[in-house]
Formats: structure tokens, C-alpha cells, sequence
């Protein structure tokens, strides 16, 4: 969690000319104690028992039903067995921001000049002249192993024993930045493309507030819209609802990318999902202010927007500046 690890972290990639570590804003870096919501961890199943039910918290299902596993091991054993176990695990965070190079979450921006301009979010209000009515943002994806970082439960081998890391950024990605060019990592994305296809995520939607995101409509992002096209261009001027679309994206694409992992699907192994599975993440936003909840992809923003978007701008960052906390479903096989 050194900031100026992380500073020259990103300058030794090139990214940085001299004079790029200006600040561009300043902010409050999250705490890993006050600002998460521990709620959100259960409920807990251990050898197919649900232990500490919490009804109100969002859950899915998962393959920690049956109280034995068994998993692949080298030679010679070739094989172990152990006990199921799932919870929810507070890993990672995505920051989706209007400034380039801004990182709310670390309190401190770098000052590209030269790109501001061609890569600086925006959005547009009812009342606006123009015809298209949208919202941009960058997003990094951060590691950000809550319990490793605390240093609890780190003997435990299904918690994450990893530290912070600032592991993707979009504003050196391409594909981010334009609709037509992410067209390549997803093609399937024409098939979609039309009014029967959109319609069906109104489905999406009613069943993300009800309770628990379609699976089968992975093309959906619930109250959001399209998952479609995998970048920061989202079709809606409620800023908090498509900032929270665009989180979501952020996870579809990365896994499309093959660069992350589900967790929560096998027992055994984090599965590669090019296609992902939705129900087994949940976004609590911790920026610009902390909401203590955590709700799953797709979720309007009418259950979690109080006070996301103030009407100000102030040195903590306040504004078009949204941090994602992302829980994601664990499940283990646990032998020793």
C-alpha cells in the first residue's frame, strides 16, 4: 500500500514524462478496516452448513453444498480430500474516473497534460443540447486482498495471501477508448445488437431488484443496459448507475481477456471464464462516499446512489470519481 511504490510503479512503465507526479487532485485513501462493508462476507458454509445466515445480504449458489470434496494432487497422492467451504471475499476494487490517471482510491493523480483532453470522461444531462445522451470513464483494476493486507486469516488457504497492486489501467488500452475497435475481443457482440435482444435485459433488470442477476443473460448488465461493447462508453446520463455499469464491464472484459478468474465456480481450481458468471460478484462503492452495503451486478442505482454523486467538487475527490469494492463468491476445498 505504498503510494510512492505505486507512483514509480507506473513511471517506470514509460507512462510518466517529467513532471507527470503533479498532483491533479487529492483524496482519502480507503480504509481497509472502517470503509468495508464486513457484513457483506456471509453467509459462511462450511462442510455444506451455513453458518451465521444473514438473510439480507445478497447470496447465489454455489458447489459447497456437499460437506466432502475432492481435488486433483501431484504424485504420488495424485488426489486429496477435504472440506467444502464458501463465503464472499472482499479482494479487489475498481476505480472508474472522469480524470485520467486520477486513483481516488490512493488519494493522488498523475498530471498527463498531453492526453487529458482525449481521454477525460464526460456526461451529459437530460437537459443537454446534444442529441446522444451518454457517460465515459476510465477504470483501473486494483488488487486489494482485504484480509492479507490485514494480515488475518492469512494461514488460511482459502483467503487471497497477496498484497496491493494497481494490476490494469484503461488508459493505455485502445479497445477501452473505442466502440468499434473492442469490437476484436468480442464479436459475438452483433448478435445483440437489436431490439429483441435489448429487450430481454428489461428481464435482467427486474430480476437483479428482485433479488439475484439471469446468468443466462450474460449479455445484460441488469438495471445498466448492455454489457455490450467492453468499454467506458455506456448509454445512460444517471452518472452513478452507469459508472456502476462500467465497473461491471471492467470485470466482463478482464475475464473475457482471460486475465482474471472466477473463484467461486469449482472447488478445486479459479475457472477462466471468457463468458462470465455475474451472480457471483457484488459492488459495494466506497467512493466518493461509503455506502455499507454491497449489491450484485446490475443493481439500479436507486437502492445504493444516496449520496454517490454529490453536487460539488472538493480536494477529497468528490464527484465524477467512483470507487467499486469487489466481493467476489470463494469456494474451497480445504484438507489442511
Amino acid at each position: 500500500m505504498n503510494r510512492f511504490f505505486v507512483i514509480v510503479s507506473l513511471c517506470l512503465t514509460a507512462l510518466c514524462p517529467p513532471g507527470a507526479m503533479a498532483a491533479v487532485k487529492s483524496g482519502t485513501f480507503i480504509n481497509p478496516i472502517t470503509d468495508v462493508a464486513w457484513q457483506e462476507i456471509f453467509p459462511i458454509k462450511i462442510a455444506g452448513i451455513t453458518i451465521a445466515p444473514t438473510p439480507d445480504n445478497y447470496d447465489t449458489p454455489d458447489v459447497a453444498s456437499s460437506p466432502i470434496c475432492v481435488c486433483p494432487a501431484p504424485p504420488p497422492e495424485y488426489y486429496r480430500i477435504g472440506i467444502s467451504v464458501s463465503f464472499w471475499e472482499p479482494a479487489r476494487m475498481i476505480e472508474t474516473v472522469a480524470t485520467p490517471y486520477y486513483f481516488p482510491s490512493l488519494g493522488f493523480g498523475l498530471d498527463l497534460a498531453s492526453t487529458k483532453g482525449f481521454l477525460s470522461g464526460k456526461n451529459y444531462s437530460l437537459d443537454s443540447a446534444l442529441p446522444d445522451q451518454s457517460t465515459f470513464a476510465q477504470a483501473h483494476y486494483l488488487l486489494f486482498p482485504v484480509w492479507s493486507i490485514l494480515g488475518l486469516l492469512i494461514d488460511f488457504s482459502c483467503v487471497e495471501n497477496s498484497g496491493f497492486d494497481v494490476a490494469y489501467i484503461t488508459e493505455i488500452d485502445p479497445l477501452w477508448q473505442d466502440d468499434e475497435l473492442s469490437f476484436i475481443i468480442h464479436p459475438e457482440a452483433a448478435l445483440f445488437a437489436n431490439q429483441d435482444a435489448q429487450m430481454a435485459c428489461m428481464a435482467d433488470s427486474a430480476a437483479v431488484n428482485d433479488y439475484r442477476p439471469l446468468e443466462l443473460l450474460f449479455w445484460c448488465v441488469g438495471s445498466g443496459g448492455s454489457a455490450y461493447p467492453m468499454t467506458g462508453h455506456v448509454d445512460d446520463d444517471n452518472i452513478i448507475q452507469a459508472n456502476s455499469t462500467i465497473a461491471a464491464r471492467m470485470i466482463y472484459k478482464l475475464a473475457r481477456e482471460l486475465l482474471i478468474c472466477d473463484p467461486g465456480l469449482n472447488l478445486c481450481n479459479c475457472v477462466q471464464t471468457p463468458i462470465w458468471y455475474k451472480p457471483n460478484y457484488k459492488l459495494q462503492a466506497v467512493r466518493p462516499a461509503v455506502n455499507k452495503r454491497a449489491w450484485p451486478i446490475g443493481k439500479s442505482s436507486f437502492f445504493f446512489g444516496t449520496n454517490l454523486n454529490p453536487p460539488y467538487r472538493s480536494t477529497k475527490g468528490a464527484g465524477d470519481e467512483f470507487v467499486w469494492l469487489v466481493f467476489r463468491k470463494r469456494v474451497c476445498c480445504v484438507s489442511e
